[in-house]
């Protein structure tokens, strides 16, 4: 019998307004052994230390060039070996990755806390996800040679297919749901990872993890499934669950976990 681990990733929406509501809190009732977040909108250094009172080993932290945009951060009491803020994929320097390697069991695993980019603002942003994705594949397809299991999540900014998105018709010329885009989760999963969400879940339906502050979305469940945890194909027996959790409020966003014994 292994240990069984608990990872949370969740798009907070800035780090600091979710420190307002003390929408972190529950932190602190929750075993959780790995805490990725995504969209900090702050400085490693602008972080509040009142976001929850767990003390985590570890914290690290990218911050974009541009302040109060993007952002991620991993706290974690899990002994990492190496981390870095992955140059090679986030070339523009937007603080949209953090990347851990660490043992756990038999497995030498690198972590990825991720903030794909979003497309909808104008067509070079499109490009510039588009790009961002072929990056990121051939990143971890690297460290895969190199011996490594991968373990990915964040906010990937597109549903992969009709039942991740509560209206996939009205949707299907928006960024976020276009071909393009659904067709590299596709790809990025024909390599050998798995949505550990579908891989539990199976095909269940109305299960979002986004939802527009417009029009009621929320309370009317009309969301999109944008957040994922993704796993090399040679963990897949290591997972034992694979949810969200829906009714935790204080972002657009919400959280959503991956347990894994090893």
């Amino acid at each position: 019998m292994g240990k069984l681990y608990k990872f949370i990733s969740w798009n907070v929406n800035g780090i600091r307004a979710v420190d307002k509501k003390e929408a972190l809190k529950w932190v602190d009732e929750n075993d959780i052994h790995l805490l990725g977040v995504q969209e900090t909108k702050s400085m490693k250094n602008q972080i509040p230390k009142t976001i929850f009172n767990k003390e985590f080993k570890k914290i690290m932290a990218s911050e974009s060039k541009i302040k109060g945009r993007s952002g991620t951060a991993i706290f974690t009491d899990i002994e990492t070996t190496f981390e870095c803020t992955c140059p090679t994929v986030d070339i523009l320097d937007e603080g949209r990755i953090n990347e851990v390697h660490f043992n756990l069991g038999d497995k030498n695993i690198a972590f990825f806390n991720v903030y794909f980019p979003n497309g909808q603002s104008k067509e070079e942003r499109l490009d510039y996800k588009m790009e961002f994705y072929d990056r990121f594949l051939n990143h971890c397809e690297n460290l895969k040679k190199d011996g490594k299991s991968i373990i990915v999540c964040g906010d990937v900014n597109t549903a992969h297919t009709e039942i991740d998105i509560a209206r996939p018709k009205a949707n299907e010329n928006t960024s976020g749901f276009l071909q393009m885009e659904r067709d590299w989760i596709t790809k990025f999963l024909s390599h050998g990872y798995i949505d550990t969400f579908r891989l539990i879940n199976g095909d269940i339906k109305d299960k979002y993890s986004w939802w527009s502050y417009r029009a009621n979305a929320r309370a009317n469940n009309v969301g999109w499934r944008i957040d994922y945890f993704y796993i090399s194909s040679d963990l897949k027996d290591y997972v034992k669950d694979a949810y969200i959790l829906d009714n935790i409020e204080g972002s657009d966003h919400c959280p959503i976990g991956l347990e894994m014994e090893f």
